[in-house]
């Protein structure tokens, strides 16, 4: 339990500063883009905040912070679970009887699917906060404006299947990364190759895992 709470600390809360800079800039982004060219087809952009609540939390805000959850966690994992397999700590592991999956894939994979879960609730709500601010500022909408046309376009359930979607791509993390750390081969170049191969994987995965959800969400809207 000791191991869950510490690796749990080091996927949430130490990542949670730079997930949160890099969605607000993404929410920023997601609504200047929207308005500019809302106005230069419709010439109207009065929708803008209600598609840009249905991008952030069905798409943006899990997927972006689960992309940079594999670039930092992810990375790490590999490279930590590689250096221990190189300098036989793993072997040292089996020999006294105790499992390595259990001892150091089980905590991760649990940290990982909460912080998951965890990150993405707080990503979208923080995201979608400054989306506001953004449309207030740069839109001239207020914040009773924005909320009610964001409740023309999403509901408490997309929220839901964001967090459901966080948990899942927390989930791929640390079983690719750990598979790669134990298949890590000797010295420095085998960790850099195995901690390359797991952001890679992932990342992929993630992007195919959040295209198989949002067809599967998509038979519950």
């Amino acid at each position: 339990m000791k191991d869950i709470f510490v690796q749990l600390e080091f996927v949430t809360w130490q990542s949670l500063p730079v997930i949160l800079f890099c969605v607000c800039f993404a929410a920023v982004v997601t609504i200047i883009e929207s308005s500019f060219h809302m106005k230069l087809v419709v010439q109207n952009d009065a929708l803008v905040p209600g598609f840009a609540a249905l991008l952030i939390l069905r798409e943006l805000g899990a997927v972006v912070s689960a992309l940079l959850l594999t670039s930092r966690v992810g990375a790490g994992l590999a490279a930590e679970v590689g250096s221990m397999k190189i300098t036989e700590q793993i072997e040292a592991l089996k020999m006294l009887g105790i499992d390595p999956v259990r001892f150091l894939v089980v905590p991760r994979f649990v940290a990982c699917v909460i912080g998951g879960f965890l990150l993405s609730l707080i990503a979208n709500l923080v995201c979608l906060y400054c989306a506001m601010l953004v449309s207030e500022a740069k839109l001239s909408y207020s914040s009773g404006a924005f909320i009610t046309s964001m409740r023309a376009f999403v509901t408490f359930q997309d929220l839901v299947f964001a967090c459901l979607k966080g948990a899942c791509f927390g989930a791929v993390i640390p079983l690719v990364s750990c598979y790669f750390g134990f298949r890590c081969k000797s010295g420095a170049e085998g960790v850099g190759l195995a901690t390359t191969n797991s952001v890679v994987v992932s990342s992929v995965l993630i992007i195919v895992l959040d295209f198989v959800l949002t067809f599967l969400f998509s038979h519950f809207y």
